[in-house]
This record gives structure tokens, sequence and C-alpha cells, in this order.
């Protein structure tokens, strides 16, 4: 029987795929269920498991190829079993024009454009390696002139010379790609909080966690109460999630990735620092799995590390909203009329204000901040 081994869906966002790497080879044998084929999507890796056993009889899409959701990477069938005529489905990269079919030619000896330029102009050329081909000349009949030249070589002055050219695919095109749907579809705000950080600071230090689980404990308490946060806009309907779901930045060396951490408001301080340390190194090994990457309903990204103070996070699609954290650092602040140097942190929440108001919003914040600033009694 012959089966077609197809591009998964890792998410609702997802679109294509790339094959990295194939574990086998045309006429391999093959186990159902055994690791096939290596893609790269939603900002990890993940392992494509052969849906048949049999021989791979056909490779559609070689390594580094883009694939569309649902498009053949190859097929498995019988070692003398017959094969329909499949096409490899690599996804579009056309996008301003229509694509033109060529048709095939024979090689052609190329001939060498003639340049028609005056000797001044030819010797300004020579004398700042400039290709006369790129001139656009204005004397009679086109022919280059000095001056001409001398244009294109203040032209070349201004422009910024290039140290290096990085190609936009992979973790880094999804990314792009997210964060352009996301601005370009939902209508976001964002709102910042100033927390006192005195108590957390402590319990941190007593407890020994990080910040970060802090954050993930008190952000999925406040989701609990907070339904409208963990939301997402589908079809006009609002669809209000059962499970909180949090996700939580990390930063790799091929981009930004968001591993999920389920029922977060279901585990305790200790678990969820346990959960988020498993996620982060497998996120930074790029281990992930599709579960881990799937499912979000809320997400926290977190720059304090950096020195960053305040900044403002682009809501990752579909959820409704995005927590950013900034450092924790000490600064003057007035309590009960006296000059104090308290621990201090700034709170960043963007949301869809097609779903949520300012008010609401402001209150799902403010929540967070109570949580903080008396953890023993919210979060230990």
């Amino acid at each position: 029987m012959v089966t077609k081994i197809l591009m998964p869906r890792l998410s609702l966002a997802m679109k294509e795929g790339t094959v990295i790497s194939w574990f086998k080879k045309e006429g391999d044998m093959v186990k159902k269920g055994e690791s096939l084929v290596e893609v790269l999507s939603e900002k990890a890796t993940y392992e494509v498991e052969a849906p048949a056993s049999g021989v791979l009889r056909k490779i559609l899409a070689p390594e580094g190829t883009n694939v569309p959701v649902a498009g053949t990477l190859g097929i498995i069938a019988a070692p003398d079993e017959e094969l329909p005529e499949i096409e490899a489905a690599v996804a579009p990269r056309i996008e301003a024009e229509e694509a033109v079919t060529v048709p095939e030619t024979k090689p052609v000896e190329r001939v060498e454009e003639r340049v028609i330029a005056s000797p001044a102009a030819k010797r300004l050329a020579r004398e700042h390696d400039i290709d006369l081909t790129q001139v656009r000349g204005t004397g009679p009949e086109g022919r280059i002139v000095e001056e001409d030249v001398r244009s294109l070589i203040e032209k070349v002055k201004v422009t910024p010379r290039v140290r290096e050219v990085i190609p936009l695919t992979g973790i880094k095109k999804t990314a792009a790609e997210r964060v352009s749907l996301s601005t370009r579809t939902a209508p976001q705000s964002t709102i910042t909080m100033e927390v006192d950080m005195s108590n957390t600071v402590k319990l941190r230090e007593k407890i020994q966690v990080s910040y970060t689980d802090m954050l993930v404990k008190a952000a999925a308490k406040a989701l609990a109460e907070h339904p409208i946060i963990n939301s997402t806009l589908e079809n006009e309907k609002i669809k209000i999630f059962a499970d909180v779901n949090v996700g939580v930045a990390v930063a790799t060396e091929r981009g930004l990735i968001v591993p999920v951490m389920y029922n977060a408001n279901g585990k305790t301080l200790k678990e969820i620092a346990s959960v988020l340390k498993e996620l982060v190194e497998k996120a930074k090994q790029g281990k992930l799995t599709k579960e881990e990457l799937t499912g979000g309903t809320f997400t926290i990204t977190n720059l304090g590390m950096y020195g960053v103070d305040v900044f403002t996070p682009i809501v990752n699609p579909p959820e409704t909203a995005i927590l950013g954290v900034g450092r924790v650092v000490k600064r003057p602040v007035v309590v009960d009329g006296q000059i104090v140097v308290k621990p201090v942190m700034q709170l960043s929440l963007t949301f869809d204000h097609r779903v949520v108001d300012g008010a609401p919003a402001a209150q799902f914040l403010q929540k967070i901040k109570n949580f903080l600033e008396n953890p023993n009694a919210s979060l230990a």
C-alpha cells in the first residue's frame, strides 16, 4: 500500500516547515513509528515518524526544502509496488508576481555587453573600480560621461557597506511571520505597572527559585481569576480557554522559542520551577516536542537579565495577551512620606484591544502585582 509522508501541522499558525535531515535514504526499509525525517518549524525541530512500514521508495522534499503543511515529504510502499505520480509540494516563494513557466532552452553563449563611454568616464571608472555596465549614461545616445560616473561614486559613498547577509529562514522566518501577523490583525495596547519586589526577593532567596518561576505562578493564578485574558478571538467569537497554559519565551542561538507549561495554575511553585528548568534546557538544545510548543494560552517574556526596565512585547497569536518583565532594581521610593530604597520591577502587559478593554487589563495586571508584593500568602 502506498503511504504518503506528510508535513505535520505543529500549531494553528504554522503554514510550512523546513526539512532538516532524512534519517533514511531511498530504498531503505522503515518501520511504522520510527523517526524518519527531521523538520524545523515553530522555532524548534521535530522528528516525523514513519506512518507505515515498508520501503522508503521516494524522497520528494530534499534537505533544506520548505514544504507547506500537509505537503508530501516522501512515499513509503512495497518494494515492487507501482507508485503514483506525486509532485513535491514545495512552499511557494513568489509573492508579488504570478509564477511564469519558462520553456526549456539550450544554453547560449553569453555576449559581452558593449559600453559606450567617454575616455574621461572610463579613466574615472578604473580609478574607483566602477563597473560601467552599472552606470546609466546621460550623454548623446546613452553615452556615459564623466559626470555619470561621479554621480555613482557619490551614491556609493553614502551607502553603508554590508558586512554579512543572514537569510531569513527557519526559526527567524517563523518568528518574523508571527510578529507580522500579530501586528497586522490585532490592535494592541500596552500598560505598565511598578511592583515592589521586597517580599518576593526574600522568598526567592529562601526557597531558591527564579523570578520567572514566580511570575508564571502569579500569572497563572491571575488568569484563573480573570479568564477573559485567557482567551482567543476566532471567527468573530471570543473563546475563553478552560486550561491555563503559560508559554515562556526563551532566547536560543537559533532564535526565540516559546515552550508551554500546561495547567500552570494547578502546579505548585516548586513544580513550576522543575518543569520550567527542563523546558528551557530542551529549548536550548532544540529538543522540544510538538506538544511542548503548542497549546499556549498566555505568554511571559522576561528581558530583565539584559538590564531592560520597560519594553513593549507583541502578542503571540492566537493568544490575547503577553506579559513583559523588566529587571529587579533598587530605586528610591516614597513610603509613608519617607524616601526609602526598595527593589522594584516594571511589568508591561500588551493585549488585543478587540477582546480586552483597558480596565479589565489593568485589573489583571494589578492582580499579578498584588501576588508578587504578598508572595508568602499567594505564591508559596
